[in-house]
């Protein structure tokens, strides 16, 4: 496969017949790889202690594809958050960059002088771009359409999705955490909350508040104040909370010295959370519901809903999406691609088929790829640098190219890079999507050099150390090496 695969990237056929009788080093690459990688970066890699075979790389210039560097470039990697090229380019190729989700809203029963005699039946695509300000909006089209109270009960009909049961406490114990949580047809603002908190005014007491203010979570505020340092994980803010009941526990000592903080957690069932959210906004339209919120399946008996509101276009909100590395927002891209081919209700599998065919008709070859939940949230997944650098060139050759490289952060600027190469050569040069998980570092995305050439670039590191150091320190000294051409 090694050999195969020089055969297809490397011109000097004297590589290929070294290949074969140039003995392995630690880790696994072959020493024609690795003693023929730029010093600079050879000395980059033995700098931060990584062995060859943990490192995967590709790097080829787009206008005449003249590969750079290689290392690894078919060995299957877990890429993290760069699988997210793969899903959001395949979305935008597959559905177009205006696509737009429905969120309908269903009258079961009469609509007489403000009073629908009857349910309300909400049902989702799963919008992932659904916000407060968005489903505020959405029930104040409810309101125009005419209708000031509802005498039966709101349904939530989320059946687009076919997934099963989901724990967000199986990636790594962590249920709180936003990143960590499932699709649901009905998200709104992915089913995460701000916690927070703030001084009092003389120090004497810690406030807490929930944006946006759920009306049925309770918050258990034990927080002290108290001097630590500010620096101390989650400034000593310890967080329960019963995601069933909508109970919210903040305990521990606060520094007070330290000003305002924030935290993203997500404190209720994605249900309670869209049920919440509906009686908090409808109230605000001065609308009245009579009946309870639950989840249920519609069964259509008019000709058309009350309201459809539909989402930003896609094209929006891959910049979302990959800019801030939103898992559910991806997750929602993947199905959302198996729904299109396949047809609704969804089903996790389907959407698997459904991206890697996409891929396929992109010209990217998904051998042996494992793309798992679509997001990078995964120790399932599996991707080769080579393939990682096949998505890339997919989408530098796409009409839509502008679309797909505008969604990436931007170095120094915005996104999960506003804090990194801020000073440096690189800042505003490179468009990357980065990686992060335990034991996994990655980085992939266009580089323009100092010399005014695109560069495709894709460094994958899986290694106990990867993620505490070594593979950051890495990236940027691979990403400072391209830049410099």
């Amino acid at each position: 496969m090694v050999a195969a695969s020089m055969n297809r990237r490397t011109p000097a056929l004297l590589a290929i017949l070294l290949l074969a009788l140039l003995p392995a080093i630690p880790g696994g690459a072959f020493a024609s790889e690795y003693e023929y990688l730029p010093t600079p970066l050879k000395s980059a890699i033995d700098a931060q202690g990584l062995p060859p075979g943990s490192v995967g790389l590709w790097i080829q210039r787009a206008g005449d594809n003249a590969v750079l560097a290689q290392l690894n470039a078919d060995r299957l990697f877990n890429p993290a958050s760069t699988l997210k090229l793969a899903t959001s380019l395949a979305a935008l190729d597959q559905l177009g960059p205006d696509y737009t989700w429905k969120t309908e809203l269903w009258a079961v029963g009469e609509l007489r002088e403000g009073v629908l005699d009857g349910d309300l039946v909400v049902r989702g695509t799963g919008d992932p771009g659904m916000v407060n300000e968005e489903h505020w909006r959405m029930l104040g089209q409810l309101r125009q359409a005419g209708v000031e109270r509802i005498a039966g009960d709101v349904i939530l009909d989320a059946s687009h999705f076919d997934v099963g049961p989901q724990d967000p406490s199986v990636f790594n114990g962590k249920p709180l955490r936003a990143y960590n949580q499932g699709v649901y047809a009905l998200h709104v603002n992915s089913n995460a909350h701000r916690i927070r908190v703030r001084p009092g005014r003389n120090g004497e007491a810690v406030r807490v508040s929930l944006d946006p203010p759920l009306p049925d979570v309770e918050i258990d505020n034990r927080l002290r104040p108290g001097r630590g340092r500010c620096g101390d994980f989650q400034r000593g803010i310890e967080i329960d909370a019963d995601r069933s009941n909508g109970r919210l526990t903040l305990r521990g000592e606060y520094p007070v010295h330290c000003g305002e903080y924030e935290l993203l957690r997500s404190v209720t069932e994605p249900e309670r959370n869209h049920a919440g959210l509906f009686r908090l906004h409808w109230s605000q339209w001065g609308g009245e519901l009579d009946g309870e919120i639950r989840p249920g399946r519609m069964t259509p008996l008019q000709e058309e809903p009350l309201v459809t509101h539909r989402s930003r276009p896609l094209a929006d909100l891959i910049r979302v999406s990959n800019k801030w590395s939103s898992n559910v927002m991806t997750r929602h891209l993947m199905l959302s691609l198996g729904a299109e081919r396949h047809g609704a209700p969804v089903t996790k599998e389907r959407s698997r088929q459904a991206l890697l065919q996409a891929l396929r008709e992109l010209d990217v070859n998904p051998g042996g790829m494992r793309v798992d939940n679509g997001s990078g949230l995964s120790r399932d997944a599996r991707m080769s640098p080579y393939q990682l650098g096949q998505i890339l060139k997919a989408g530098w050759e796409h009409p839509l190219r502008p679309e797909f490289q505008s969604s990436l952060a931007l170095a120094g600027v915005d996104g999960t890079l506003r804090n990194r190469f801020n000073n440096g050569a690189e800042r505003g040069h490179m468009h990357l999507k980065t990686g992060h998980l335990r034991e996994v570092s990655a980085v992939a995305g266009y580089v323009r050099t100092q010399s005014g050439d695109d560069v495709r670039v894709v460094l994958l590191v899986n290694d106990p150390r990867a993620h505490i150091g070594p593979g950051r320190s890495l990236q940027e000294a691979v990403l400072g090496w391209v830049r410099a051409l």
